[in-house]
């Protein structure tokens, strides 16, 4: 399987995380971006530094980036060069779907690791073109992951 590009935090406030990672391990940060998916308003950065990157989301409740039970890790991000096949292939695999932006336009999905209190994210790599020219301009091309039947599986009685 390849490696994850990214590591997610959900934050009550943005600024005060990046803050805080700044201080304590010298992470810098690529100017944060406001966004929208549906009715959730959110903020968003990422490190300068990656893959992999840190990825930081500020979010209301109610929206996948609820954090008013507090601030915390959320996600691992993989790049995957087909969404709709490697969603079904986490769920078959235990990491049920906990999210599916693709109703918002947009091609993104959460999987529920419960033994471990996360998800993952699956990202079209259609996307990454934009993705580097957003955040991280002439950085190489990042992998998908492989899923294939012949991956390992992920989740319970992996």
């Amino acid at each position: 399987m390849s490696g994850f590009y990214h590591i997610c935090f959900v934050v009550q406030d943005l600024d005060r995380a990046t803050a805080d990672l700044t201080r304590a391990l010298g992470v810098t940060w690529s100017p944060a971006r406001d966004g929208r998916l549906g009715t959730w308003d959110y903020r968003i950065v990422f490190s300068a530094e990656g893959p992999p990157f840190f990825e930081v989301i500020e979010g209301p409740a109610g929206s996948p980036w609820d954090a008013t039970a507090g601030s915390r890790f959320d996600h691992l991000g993989y790049w995957s060069d087909d969404v709709a096949v490697d969603k079904q292939r986490l769920a078959e695999r235990g990491a049920a779907l906990e999210f599916d932006s693709c109703p918002y336009g947009r091609s993104f999905t959460y999987h529920r690791l419960d033994s471990l209190g996360i998800r993952l994210e699956l990202v079209d790599r259609a996307a990454q073109p934009d993705f580097l020219a957003t955040w991280k301009p002439n950085a190489a091309p990042m992998p998908a992951i492989n899923l294939s039947d012949s991956a390992p599986a992920v989740g319970p009685g992996a």
